[in-house]
């Protein structure tokens, strides 16, 4: 039987960041994970740049039904940390919007920063290796006996990043929600999350011809701690939208919710076509297309009761104040979204209540920790959710060398 400080589950963003701090502080750590290729997800994030931060990452852009709990970790191991390894590895990155973090050159530069990592703590890694059964032994102080593809493994500490069930395709799976039950601990229904959302056919049909079109609006849902707002860019897409703007409300959204978008949230409209109005010849559709894009404008008109040649001083004010309202207070009712296929990460997860927010470790099986996307705290678009797991491996790996010492 092979023999571990530390087993750690999932080599992933979190997992790889755990080995390598625990490896560093004396731990003896065994990293293993089913795929044969680490870190796919950081791999095929940011376009193949990674966005592998924010510098502005706080407690206010992280959801979980327990909101409290992410603020130790963050606090503890902050973007400027993370920062400065990057910095330490040589790694080249610029600031794209809104204090997104991204490499000038690739993904494989933060995978190898990672690797490069564990390296430097004698961090041993069995990739393309399953993990078959996990048994707590008779007392925390005998760890866990863990029967994998390569033979048991006993370890001290047990340590589960293997994130959620987003992006199936690159070997994701929910095994450590079902550990995590089969412990006893309660799991806050996962979802998928920035993910782009649908629509029923007959709502999205006057507008599937805008595929492709892109604009900044102002989105919403819901109210006061349960509801979410963002000013960014809008994707017309096939079968609803997409784009930053609605993968950040994604988040917030839930079945049966209405979303409400303002097409133009930087333009006084109702003054701006009254205005037009009187001293202006031109016809409304020419008109409405130097505030908003041309395609989007002609499709709104030809659902709205407003002929698209009609010359503005022809059109009722009435018509035009209810113009500006639809295009500035559009409800839409969304019917699901893309589901696992396309989310980038997971909503819900281990409710954080049965965590200790300083070490991340079970309140129900000593010995045990989760950190990273398998626990319910999900990060905005935007680097935010590779900050959690940097912040919640760095809490845990540290916790752990404290009382292994």
């Amino acid at each position: 039987m092979h023999s571990f400080d530390l087993l750690i589950v999932g080599a992933g963003a979190a997992g790889l960041f755990c080995a390598g701090m625990a490896g560093q502080g004396g731990q003896r750590v065994l990293l293993i994970d089913h795929a044969e290729r680490v870190a796919e997800k950081i791999r095929i994030s940011g376009g193949g740049r990674c966005n592998f931060t924010n510098r502005d990452a706080g407690p206010a852009n992280f959801l979980s039904d327990n909101p409290a709990f992410c603020r130790s970790a963050l606090a503890r191991y902050s973007s400027q940390d993370f920062i400065a390894l990057v910095q330490k590895h040589g790694i080249a990155f610029h600031e794209k919007h809104k204090g997104q973090l991204f490499c000038d050159d690739s993904s494989e530069q933060i995978i190898r920063l990672l690797l490069s990592e564990c390296e430097a703590g004698g961090v041993e890694r069995w990739h393309g290796c399953s993990v078959i059964d996990v048994q707590p032994q008779e007392t925390p102080q005998k760890g866990f006996v863990v029967e994998t593809s390569r033979g048991q493994v006993l370890a001290r500490r047990l340590v589960v990043a293997s994130g959620g069930p987003s992006i199936p395709k690159i070997g994701a799976s929910d095994w450590g929600l079902r550990l995590a039950k089969r412990f006893g601990h309660t799991i806050v229904e996962p979802r998928p999350a920035l993910v782009p959302l649908t629509f029923d056919a007959s709502v999205w049909a006057p507008f599937s011809s805008l595929s492709g079109l892109s604009l900044p609006v102002s989105v919403s849902v819901g109210k006061g701690k349960t509801g979410g707002r963002f000013l960014e860019d809008l994707l017309f897409t096939h079968r609803g939208l997409s784009g930053p703007a609605i993968l950040q409300i994604s988040s917030y959204w839930t079945e049966g919710q209405a979303l409400q978008i303002n097409l133009a949230p930087d333009v006084d409209l109702p003054a701006q076509l009254l205005a037009a109005k009187s001293d202006s010849r031109r016809q409304i559709g020419n008109f409405l297309a130097t505030l908003l894009p041309q395609r989007l404008a002609q499709a709104w008109l030809e659902r709205s009761s407003i002929p698209h040649q009609r010359v503005m001083p022809e059109c009722k004010d009435r018509d035009l104040q209810a113009l500006a309202q639809q295009l500035q207070a559009w409800s839409l009712m969304p019917n699901g979204s893309e589901g696992w296929r396309k989310a980038e990460v997971m909503r819900g997860g281990v409710d954080t209540r049965e965590l200790s927010s300083q070490s991340l470790e079970s309140k129900r099986v000593p010995g045990l920790h989760f950190i990273g996307e398998v626990v319910d705290v999900t990060g905005w678009l935007g680097g935010y959710n590779f900050q959690w797991a940097w912040s919640s491996a760095a809490a845990c790996a540290r916790s752990i060398c404290a009382a292994l010492e």
